[in-house]
């Protein structure tokens, strides 16, 4: 029996439907207008040919200006004064209409009956209809404003497009008059059903798709409000191996914050890693722990508390010597474990098979296990460097074996004295749509006269296979690259219309691209190699955490809305197709 989605991967799959809206308001905005031409030529040459087009063209360029007008009027009428949503919104409605009536000419030439008329009022209708649902939903009307304004553009439309002479019989037709208020009470009753779904816990499904579609823009006040009220305080921690140079002028941090970044870009810590990095003048990798996304900051009061508090911290152990590197590999799991000290730091991945956020029962049972060899602090980074679904029962198991077979050879290494050299790409032109703010990074470990490389990418996780292709283009050069770990940003650098909602490291840029950029960088370490001592710190914080609640309630509501949504839909079109035979 196949697996059901984790809410918050149920939530990700629902990202799909915001792509139903076209990409750029131009597009909206010509289609428009071609679609309001079709309903023009299909009323002409169709509906009222008896009139001929001839004598009516000039009302074609009239209908455009009129509908052009109404999509600038319509943007007062929202609570975010979008252009672009209204010229989105005005689309698909005016589809409505040109579609009813394309039907009705079609089911008069299959059913060898004349054209009904009526056919022009139930589009008109239509037409307001879709707008009651789009106003209630998405642009923050009330039901009785959305009533009151649903009529506006179809109308006016209507009124110069039809003779004037002909407006009071057109409209009075009854069967068009029945089934498209039918419609608009088919609509009404809708919304306010679509905004229960989520209740008790959610009082408006609708103010949460406002919200998430305001942050789409940049205003994300509303969604951080919204996820602020329903957030938990609780106690965070950060694990940190700072380097210190010899002669005290530089120094370098490998983080592992126990949060998680997200929830999505530009919401709450969704660019958390750029700012840790930053916060850190940027010499540090922030690397993604062993965390989910009930580990979200919700807004940027926390983020900032968080940054504002991450200095403080305490020291837990310090030395000068590590050992040389431990790669365990099994089946698809592979660990990579270094040992500063006492305290071991592992890297975990299925590169390139891929998987979703590590699960916490792995981090405890590898904690458990450290813990009952005498470790002091062991830190645990989740590699995040192929995609994947959730880490299968088998992967899960091989992991572990994986993480307790190298906790077990480190025991017995030899420890050396450490060298370190660090290079990122700030001073280069590394900008690409699949990289976040902070670019690249990587480290050069001199230990026991051997060299090894680490790098990092500050983007959301990795294409599959790009990992490989790297490591064996520094193979090639003579450069053992241990590991390349992205810190699952879900910062944006553009918005990406696909269905994850971002691209990952790899999809845009090639691999021999990205591999030149880390070879350059990995030179500048190489060249910057000194002495150093390690320090272990740990920090705590009490912030705000979304919790799993959030997501239980968030996906709950979508899939009543969706479920109801789909039963108007059947029901509506049911409807709509007894009219054809009329």
């Amino acid at each position: 029996m196949e697996k059901a989605p984790d809410d918050v991967s149920n939530i990700h799959n629902r990202f799909s439907l915001t792509l139903v809206n076209p990409g750029s308001k131009y597009f909206s905005l010509v289609v428009s207008m071609v679609v309001a031409s079709v309903t023009v030529l299909a009323i002409y040459f169709g509906y009222l040919s008896n009139l001929g087009f001839e004598e009516n063209w000039y009302r074609l360029p009239i209908v455009l200006g009129v509908l052009a007008l109404t999509q600038l009027l319509d943007t007062r009428f929202s609570k975010k004064k979008e252009y672009s949503k209204s010229l989105h919104s005005s689309l698909f409605a005016n589809m409505l209409w040109t579609v009813t009536l394309l039907m009705g000419i079609l089911s008069s030439i299959v059913l060898s009956k004349d054209i009904e008329p009526f056919f022009i009022v139930f589009g008109l209708l239509l037409f307001a209809s879709f707008r009651i649902g789009i106003y209630t939903t998405t642009l923050g009307a009330s039901l009785k404003k959305a009533w009151a304004i649903c009529f506006i553009q179809p109308v006016a439309m209507y009124l110069v497009l039809i003779p004037q002479d002909l407006w009071v019989s057109i409209l009075s037709e009854p069967i068009g008059l029945g089934y498209g208020v039918s419609f608009m009470i088919i609509a009404s009753v809708w919304s306010v059903v679509t905004d229960r779904a989520g209740r008790p816990a959610m009082a408006s499904t609708h103010k949460t798709i406002q919200a998430y579609l305001a942050s789409q823009g940049n205003d994300f006040e509303d969604a951080e409000e919204l996820m602020e009220q329903r957030s938990n305080e609780t106690k965070v921690s950060t694990s940190q191996i700072k380097f210190s140079m010899d002669n005290g002028d530089k120094e370098f941090r490998i983080i592992l914050p126990e949060i998680h970044p997200g929830p999505y870009h530009p919401v709450g810590g969704s660019n958390i890693p750029y700012l840790i990095y930053k916060n850190l003048s940027s010499s540090a990798m922030v690397m993604h722990s062993i965390s989910n996304h009930t580990l979200n900051l919700p807004s940027r009061n926390e983020v900032e508390k968080y940054l504002h508090n991450l200095e403080n911290t305490k020291v837990k152990d310090e030395g000068i010597k590590c050992t040389e590197p431990v790669i365990v590999q099994i089946n698809k799991s592979r660990v990579t474990g270094l040992l500063f000290g006492n305290n071991p730091l592992l890297f975990l991945s299925l590169s390139p098979h891929g998987m979703e956020d590590i699960p916490d029962y792995i981090k405890t049972e590898i904690e458990q296990y450290a813990n009952n060899k005498n470790y002091s602090q062991t830190m645990i980074v989740d590699c995040h460097n192929a995609m994947g679904e959730e880490i299968s029962k088998e992967d899960g198991e091989d992991m572990l074996k994986a993480a307790k077979s190298c906790l077990d050879t480190l025991i017995s290494k030899n420890s050396f004295p450490i060298e370190l050299g660090y290079a990122n790409t700030d001073q280069m032109d590394v900008w690409t749509e699949d990289l976040g703010m902070g670019g690249l990074g990587i480290i050069c470990l001199n230990i026991n006269n051997k060299k090894y490389f680490l790098g990092w990418a500050d983007a959301n996780n990795m294409e599959n296979g790009i990992r490989e292709k790297i490591i064996d283009i520094f193979a090639k050069e003579g450069c053992q690259l241990l590991e390349i770990c992205t810190s699952d940003t879900h910062y944006a650098p553009v918005k990406a219309r696909n269905r994850n909602g971002y691209y990952q490291l790899g999809l845009i840029t090639s691999a021999e691209k990205l591999a030149k950029w880390f070879l350059t960088i990995a030179k500048s370490a190489e060249a910057n190699i000194t002495t150093v001592k390690f320090e272990i710190l740990e920090n705590e914080t009490n912030v705000k955490v979304m919790g799993q609640g959030i997501y239980e309630d968030y996906s709950k509501a979508l899939d009543n809305s969706l479920k109801i949504t789909k039963g108007f839909v059947i029901g509506g079109v049911v409807f709509f197709v007894t009219s054809l035979f009329l």
